[in-house]
């Protein structure tokens, strides 16, 4: 498949392009943020953080900060994408939404790793059960990935209209973050709280990961079907837009 094979080769170049072939070059992929979950986890240990729920702080830590890097980084890295790769734009059959694509899976990519190496290590360090249904974990981190890279594609091709989309996404996604999920567990707020925080897509992703990774010791509450939906339409809409940007794109 032609689309397969830019994409991958556009894959390629940005992990070139970003990390080079100095020092521990493709490695930074996923150490960088292995570091960053490593820290907050060190943070939030140290300072004896409250989070709503009995579960050790170390669990909290990983499902929680990972999955923010998770879909927070991808719009990051989607947005104002394509005027460093302009040149590339000038091949037929390099089109907007390979280089949004291969920006999402090499987020998705990083986060991932590192969600794993760093379960398996506290795992086996002791800092952590197993997780109770691996199946229902992988099933959140996809849906929230799916999120991340619908969000991320959407605001990248928003971006290619106004410079205020850059401008407004740094500040949104740090206010966005005590409101992820990350932080806390839905049946800790009060009842009343409860029915509104699930309008947020992402608190029903990480619900999802952590009912896969505690099982019975913890109680979730999300709504699959209305995660669904949102991934859905904001899909619908990305790809709107980057079909629009892409006929508007002049190859340099």
């Amino acid at each position: 498949m032609v689309q397969g094979r830019v994409v991958y080769a556009l894959l390629l170049r940005e992990i070139l392009t970003r990390y080079g072939r100095h020092n521990i070059g493709f490695l930074w992929l996923f150490v960088e943020p292995m570091l960053f979950t490593t820290g907050v986890t060190v943070l939030w240990t140290l300072t004896e953080a409250l989070h709503g729920s009995s579960l050790p702080i170390v669990a909290f830590a990983l499902t929680g900060y990972s999955s923010v890097l998770l879909w927070r980084n991808m719009p990051a890295r989607c947005i104002g994408a394509i005027d460093p790769n302009l040149a590339l734009m000038y091949h037929r059959n390099v089109r907007a939404i390979d280089i949004f694509l291969a920006r999402v899976l090499l987020e998705a990519g990083g986060a991932t790793i590192s969600f794993v190496t760093l379960s398996l290590f506290y795992i086996y360090i002791g800092w952590l059960d197993p997780p109770a249904d691996i199946l229902t974990v992988a099933g959140g981190w996809v849906m929230i990935a799916w999120f991340g890279a619908a969000l991320g594609m959407f605001l990248g091709a928003l971006s290619e209209k106004s410079e205020m989309v850059e401008r407004l996404w740094h500040p949104i996604s740090y206010l966005a973050f005590p409101l992820s999920g990350a932080a806390f567990m839905v049946d800790a707020l009060p009842p009343a709280a409860r029915k509104y925080i699930l309008y947020v897509p992402m608190v029903n992703g990480v619900e999802i990961v952590r009912e896969g990774y505690f099982g019975e010791q913890v109680r979730v509450h999300y709504d699959f079907f209305y995660l669904l939906a949102c991934c859905v339409g904001l899909t619908w809409l990305a790809l709107s837009q980057v079909a629009v940007v892409n006929r508007g794109v002049t190859p340099e």
